[in-house]
């Protein structure tokens, strides 16, 4: 299995020097925010210029932008503030190719104004699916517009919260430019830790053959993630690594959630478990 990582663990002057960063620790793969180039991560307007400097940087270091971010509330309650995000997505829809990739990710958002993370009462209500799924069309018809992918993160404070809400998005849509970012650590919480497998097995029942990239970040026993060095928290990789091999999912696993100070460590571990789940798939 191959591994990579978000490039903004790497704070740095000059994006050259990120993926610097990158390569040191043995990685050919990012989930890029163009953050780390010192410009917005869903700039108003995206210059060819632009574009062609941070492709050539990937390109000199032999790194792949296997996705960029571009996490924007899409159902965020002041309607400008919505439709100006979903536009700026465009513009990065328009120039994903030019960067350097086809997989753009995001989110299913939440009615809370203030924060993308942070949940809310009316989330689950038949309003804010309907609402959501016509901006999630938006984006689909975005994807067929302009050749590339768009992989939402189902995530506990946003609309779609569990593998479940995922099916149901996807058969809404029916589009092969919008599929899922797998993060296992994002399907679970204090209530149903305690079978965390079976979350993991169903939800890759549910969505496996969806998937278009895979997320490794840990879980505290409290359901707290971040800041947290991969194989510290409770999450089972094992149990991941095998459903992603068992899909015939040979994506690169982009790890974050802890700190560089932690890079080495996570990566290490991930390796480590990577190895012996081979082993043991290959003396079965």
């Amino acid at each position: 299995m191959d591994f990579g990582i978000f490039a903004k663990i790497f704070v740095r002057p000059s994006l050259g020097q990120v993926l610097d960063a990158v390569v040191e620790r043995g990685l050919r793969h990012v989930q890029f925010n163009l953050s780390s180039a010192g410009l917005p991560t869903l700039p108003a307007e995206l210059p060819d210029i632009q574009c062609r400097a941070i492709r050539e940087a990937f390109e000199k270091r032999g790194v792949a932008m296997t996705a960029i971010s571009g996490t924007v509330n899409i159902i965020h309650p002041d309607l400008y503030t919505r439709a100006q995000g979903l536009e700026r997505l465009r513009v990065l829809a328009r120039a994903s190719k030019a960067l350097g990739t086809d997989l753009i990710t995001l989110s299913t958002g939440t009615r809370n104004p203030g924060d993308l993370w942070s949940g809310h009462p009316e989330n689950g209500s038949p309003v804010a699916w309907r609402e959501m799924l016509a901006s999630m069309e938006q984006i689909a018809r975005a994807g067929e517009d302009c050749g590339v992918r768009f992989a939402f993160e189902p995530e506990q404070a946003n609309i779609v919260n569990s593998a479940r809400r995922a099916r149901e998005l996807l058969d809404a849509l029916r589009s092969r430019y919008v599929g899922v970012l797998i993060d296992p650590a994002n399907l679970l919480n204090p209530e149903n830790m305690h079978i965390s497998r079976d979350v993991l097995t169903e939800a890759f029942a549910l969505v496996g053959g969806e998937i278009m990239l895979a997320h490794a970040k840990d879980i505290s026993a409290t359901g707290i993630f971040g800041n947290l060095a991969l194989g510290k928290g409770v999450l089972d990789f094992a149990h991941y690594f095998r459903l992603l091999k068992s899909v015939g999912c040979e994506l690169p696993v982009i790890a974050h959630g802890f700190s560089e100070a932690e890079a080495t460590e996570s990566l290490s571990y991930l390796r480590k478990v990577d190895a012996a789940v081979t082993v043991q798939r290959a003396a079965e």
